[in-house]
């Protein structure tokens, strides 16, 4: 359904440290500066891109909207977790840990907002 998620930054350095630390967390190379001074991420078919905003403005993180990586275990989004608090990332909402997921099943979940204030998920589904 998606070709690719867009990202803005205020801080590309900042940004590129984040996500080069939870990204490798999830078994992704280190993303790499095109000669627009973006950051890509090539990773399981999912493409990635941290950008300052072409308008010149400042970046903004979506009121309401997350950003969810696919993790392949638990303990694979704890890692993805720690590695984004060590790189400039904060801890949000509830600790690294199971949720119900309603109509979704059990799912393990952390959550973190990265240097930009943009809200992200490791999502890990725990079979039935």
């Amino acid at each position: 359904m998606f070709s690719h998620i867009m990202l803005g930054a205020n801080d590309i350095d900042a940004s590129k440290k984040f996500y080069d630390a939870t990204l490798g967390a999830l078994g992704a190379k280190e993303g790499r500066i095109d000669p627009y001074g973006r950051v890509i991420y090539l990773h399981g078919g999912g493409l990635l891109i941290v950008t300052k905003p072409i308008d010149g403005a400042g970046a903004c993180a979506a009121n309401g909207g997350t950003i969810g990586f696919a993790a392949a275990s638990p303990e694979e989004a704890d890692a993805w977790h720690a590695a984004g608090v060590a790189a400039g990332g904060t801890a949000i909402e509830d600790a690294p840990g199971i949720r119900d997921g309603g109509a979704m099943g059990k799912l393990y979940l952390a959550y973190l907002r990265d240097p930009a204030g943009n809200k992200l998920c490791a999502l890990h589904r725990v079979p039935a």
